[in-house]
């Protein structure tokens, strides 16, 4: 069993356990058969009342359970407790170290600091995805590794399309939002250069993204489309032309120590089990107070998966403005569920029920440990540049390919990402690491997983341990370290920007 907080009426179960297995230092014997990560009752508790675990509401029983009775979906549900906190109350000054980490990044011509060095091909409309696709297909080390062979120092050459661009209000919020996440990757410092290939005709016209973004046409940004061009093989003939162009100077790149507040790390959990709160998004929380107090940023996102627990980082906000600009996003998505017809509840998913997590209490209350412990210094739209240093959140969906998405457009060099069911997930341009909360997946999926924080459940390590190997892993990542993700090819397929609006 693992007890989490004093105060908590139940336990978890660190392994699948019988009826009659009994649980001396809690009083009580197990009733039923209870899988591993599962809650169990350590005393009997009505219906109506408040199951606690973190020493937090996490819904209420919806019939008497006894003590040893398995706590889960059939028992228990969740229900719209008072969440409130003063704002700053909890927020404390950030102790910087003296001497901060360092690690080896990519100095720009601009100053700006770079993990890893891509060329990058993005699409203004879903129109023109083949023919990036194509462009990029062409200098594929897999598949043609002679085209970047004389360029080491180039990480690869990548497309990132996607499904919007068109069928849109040109004046709506759908196409300001997609613009500002295209602007983002255009302006990422991990790309040495980005293409920006269109239609022609679509909605979400180049010249307009150029605009709302402030992009500078020149030798690091190439635009064109295939219209004017004269159709798809001159357009793919002309993209493979400008990036071999483009080549010889992304290569002309040396990695040197810089601090490490060039580092901004977006936080993410898939696929959570009744571990994640315990082990692995603990110990990121943990390595994320280190990367703070080392002058870095950490952002922290999924607004539908904080809900019922944003108290807790309204609490740490530095001002009564920083909290009202959460409660403002959660009001939002409270709106836009209902008009919708859904209900906020209506995650954790079908593996995260699986695995143990019964209502979004429970599940917020384990993603918000990512955060560390530090102070929340600002609330960030989606894709919106994350310059501040310190703790930031940004409101995107709980969709993990959305929300690293909005993260990377706004600044992200480097993805954490726990998972106690398994995840294949990668992005570009930024490196992706995976976590995972249990040994028993570690050992199934090593060749998805870069590092394991089951070691935690098992007593054999602790949080603060565990933050501090992730810690270093960020730098070792940021230096170049190769993740698991980047290994087996993944980030092309990962870009999905938020769709908002109505498809006209």
């Amino acid at each position: 069993m693992i007890r989490i907080h004093p105060a908590d009426n139940v336990v978890i179960a660190r392994r699948q356990l019988l009826g009659g297995t009994a649980v001396e230092a809690e009083g009580f014997a197990v009733q039923g058969l209870v899988p591993p990560g599962h809650k169990i009752a350590t005393r009997a508790i009505q219906p109506g009342e408040a199951v606690v675990r973190y020493g937090q509401v996490i819904g209420t029983a919806t019939q008497a359970i006894a003590a040893g009775q398995h706590v889960h979906t059939h028992n228990l549900a969740f229900s719209d407790v008072a969440r409130f906190g003063e704002p700053g109350s909890g927020a404390l000054p950030t102790e910087h170290v003296a001497e901060p980490a360092t690690f080896d990044g990519i100095v720009r011509a601009d100053g700006r600091i770079a993990t890893r060095n891509y060329i990058g091909i993005l699409t203004s409309v879903n129109c023109s995805a083949t023919v990036a696709r194509a462009i990029a297909d062409h200098f594929r080390r897999d598949i043609h590794p002679e085209a970047l062979d004389p360029f080491p120092n180039v990480d690869g050459v990548v497309a990132l399309t996607h499904g919007m661009g068109c069928a849109t209000d040109s004046e709506g919020e759908e196409l300001r939002v997609l613009r500002r996440t295209l602007g983002g990757y255009a302006r990422h410092p991990n790309f040495a250069a980005v293409l920006v290939i269109g239609l022609g005709c679509e909605t979400n016209q180049i010249q307009g993204l150029i605009a709302q973004e402030a992009l500078t046409e020149g030798a690091r940004l190439v635009v064109f489309d295939i219209q004017s061009t004269g159709g798809t093989a001159k357009t793919v003939a002309r993209g493979i032309e400008v990036v071999g162009g483009l080549l010889a100077d992304a290569n002309r790149v040396q990695r040197q120590p810089v601090p490490a507040r060039h580092l901004t790390v977006g936080l993410q959990c898939g696929g959570s089990d009744g571990y994640s709160g315990i082990s692995a998004n603990p110990a990121l929380g943990a390595a994320v107070d280190r990367l703070v107090r080392h002058g870095g940023a950490a952002i922290l996102s999924e607004t539908p998966e904080v809900y019922g627990g944003e108290h807790l980082l309204t609490q740490r906000a530095v001002s009564r403005l920083v909290a009202d600009k959460l409660l403002a996003r959660i009001a939002w998505w409270e709106a836009y569920t209902a008009r919708h017809g859904m209900k906020m509840d209506n995650n954790p998913s079908a593996g995260n029920k699986a695995g143990g997590l019964t209502t979004i209490l429970e599940k917020s209350l384990g993603a918000i440990a990512k955060s560390g412990t530090t102070a929340l210094v600002d609330v960030l739209q989606f894709a919106e540049p994350a310059t501040p240093r310190g703790l930031l959140f940004m409101d995107t969906p709980g969709y993990d390919p959305v929300s690293a998405t909005g993260q990377v457009a706004g600044g992200a060099n480097l993805i954490c990402f726990t998972t106690g069911r398994g995840s294949a997930y990668g992005c570009a341009p930024a490196p992706s690491l995976k976590l995972s909360t249990n040994t028993a997946l570690w050992l199934k999926q090593q060749e998805d997983i870069d590092l394991d924080c089951g070691g935690i459940v098992e007593g054999l390590e602790t949080v603060d341990a565990a933050g501090e190997r992730i810690f270093r892993l960020m730098l070792a990542t940021a230096s170049g370290r190769r993740s698991k993700s980047e290994q087996h090819g993944y980030g092309q397929n990962e870009f999905v920007p938020w769709q908002l609006g109505a498809v006209m």
